[in-house]
């Protein structure tokens, strides 16, 4: 993250100070973090029966989804101030490097949450509400308070909050969780242990310093190339299920082969490492690309291409189903052959 000077530029006065403070808030919700969790909320939109999603409800969903999650990052660093401080590659965000006081964060990052569940509650419907909610929850008393200063597997359990965001476009879209919202948020729960642990190679030290238990610290570099290896092939059967059970096509099949294929050649390839090469970085960056391609394939395919109707086994299963307002449950399942009144944003 970069940090924020404090230098006020000559003459600028308050209006350079107050530029600085709103900078640094800006900084508290991690832009570029958010900026694939609002691919994977939104391409869930695309997939749906309810048609093409209404600019306005992708720009509420836009909206409140970056509120929500700003607000959980602003508080985990108010959380995390004292670690960050300690890092070197968090010691100049806002709070350990003095921009910010600790509870102009904590403010800050609860004032966004309340917009988000507002925005989401009134704009769109109470279930993507009480979802983008949950979300943050979970992020911040399950990982950060509980899990990330206490467990090696900080980053699987707590990974679960960065697999809400596709739950919360799809349920936006229809006021439903079915199955094929459920395999998106698997897919998202094991792709978070390769994807971080990369990162948790290059950062180990960092992370020794601070008294985090990151696996790569506790178990070694072996142990963590061996698991990511393990989830990256758990991963792509995983990947391939929503295709065999109708809900995706050929095009992506294709995609999720090839993408997963390099995914696995990363990992393998850093298993054969006995020293740092830069894979981990390289690694780390690909799997962020790796999942906005993953989705984007999904969306793709699911607007342009025709597809056979899922079989019924699919079809009649309904995990969590938010009633319409006069009393109607609505059907989620791609497929199912009903359309989204526009109460839910929906053009065809």
């Amino acid at each position: 993250m970069t940090a924020v000077s404090e230098t006020v530029p000559p003459g600028g006065g308050r209006a350079g100070e107050r530029r600085s403070i709103l900078a640094a808030l800006l900084s508290l919700t991690k832009p570029r973090v958010i900026s694939l969790l609002l691919v994977t909320a939104v391409a869930p939109m695309y997939m749906t029966d309810r048609g093409v999603p209404s600019l306005a409800l992708v720009g509420w969903v836009l909206l409140g989804g970056y509120l929500m999650a700003g607000g959980a990052n602003a508080i985990n660093m108010w959380f995390d101030r004292d670690i960050d401080d300690k890092m070197s590659r968090t010691k100049l965000r806002p709070l350990p490097a003095g921009h910010l006081t600790a509870g102009q964060a904590l403010t800050f990052g609860l004032a966004l949450a309340a917009t988000a569940f507002a925005l989401f509650w009134t704009r769109v419907n109470h279930l993507s509400a009480w979802l983008a909610l949950g979300g943050l929850l979970f992020y911040v008393f399950i990982y950060t308070i509980w899990l990330k200063r206490t467990s090696t597997q900080n980053i699987v359990i707590g990974g679960a909050a960065g697999a809400v965001p596709p739950l919360v476009g799809w349920a936006a879209m229809t006021n439903s969780i079915d199955l094929t919202a459920i395999y998106l948020f698997v897919i998202i729960f094991y792709w978070t242990p390769p994807h971080f642990w990369a990162l948790a190679l290059l950062k180990r030290r960092d992370y020794a310093k601070a008294g985090v238990p990151m696996l790569p610290v506790i178990r070694g570099e072996r142990r963590t190339k061996v698991e990511m290896l393990v989830y990256a092939l758990l991963l792509m059967p995983i990947t391939l299920l929503p295709a065999a059970f109708g809900a995706f096509g050929m095009l992506y099949v294709a995609a999720a082969v090839l993408l997963g294929a390099r995914l696995l050649w990363y990992c393998v390839k850093l298993l054969r490492e006995t020293q740092m090469q830069g894979t981990e970085w390289k690694m780390y960056r690909y799997s962020l690309l790796y999942l906005a391609l993953l989705f984007v394939a999904m969306a793709v395919d699911r607007r342009l291409l025709p597809h056979p109707v899922p079989p019924p086994a699919v079809e009649s299963v309904l995990i969590l189903d938010a009633p319409h307002p006069d009393g109607t449950p609505l059907p989620g399942m791609p497929g199912s052959g009903t359309t989204a009144g526009a109460e839910h944003g929906a053009t065809h």
